[in-house]
């Protein structure tokens, strides 16, 4: 049986979720627009709140859009509303980076496209990673063994925390 170790609490991570939108703001000064693109489902309720706090301090117009794929099997990937990234800033945004697959595989729609730059950012990073994803953005970076698991847990459009799973 295996059981849930919190590692935040939600207050924790809607700290660490404002102190990103701040870095994001801070790497993205006088730019005049940026696309984010939450991978769903959690990566994309934290993409809202992360527009929540930009839009406090961001001058700029903000656009969120979602990102659907199958993350066991990504090969299959659309991006909601439907717009052209030449020359955009996308703010590439997941719950958790595990292995970073979804995160690589997420990138496929935006290389086929000239966008002036791309970023990512996750609540939590795992430091085993399968794939070669580095994130700019990172809420909390923990240290795992292989067999953990790290979850985001989301009530409505609220991050009310995260734990990990031990074998």
């Amino acid at each position: 049986m295996a059981n849930k170790k919190y590692i935040l609490t939600k207050e924790t991570a809607g700290k660490k979720l404002r102190r990103m939108a701040l870095e994001v703001v801070e790497q993205n000064y006088g730019e005049q627009q940026l696309v984010l693109v939450g991978i769903k489902d959690n990566g994309l309720i934290i993409a809202h709140k992360i527009s929540d706090y930009l839009k406090e301090v961001f001058t700029g117009e903000i656009i969120v859009a979602a990102l659907t794929m199958d993350k066991k099997n990504p090969f299959t990937i659309s991006v909601e509303p439907a717009m052209d990234f030449n020359d955009k800033i996308i703010l590439l945004i997941d719950d958790v980076a595990n292995s970073g697959k979804a995160m690589l595989y997420a990138l496929k729609p935006f290389l086929e496209t000239h966008p002036k730059k791309i970023q990512t950012l996750a609540l939590v990073e795992r430091t085993h990673k399968s794939f070669p994803i580095d994130l700019d953005y990172v809420g909390l970076s923990f240290s795992t063994t292989l067999d953990e698991h790290i979850y985001v847990e989301v009530e409505g459009t609220d991050v009310v925390g995260a734990w990990m799973e031990a074998p």
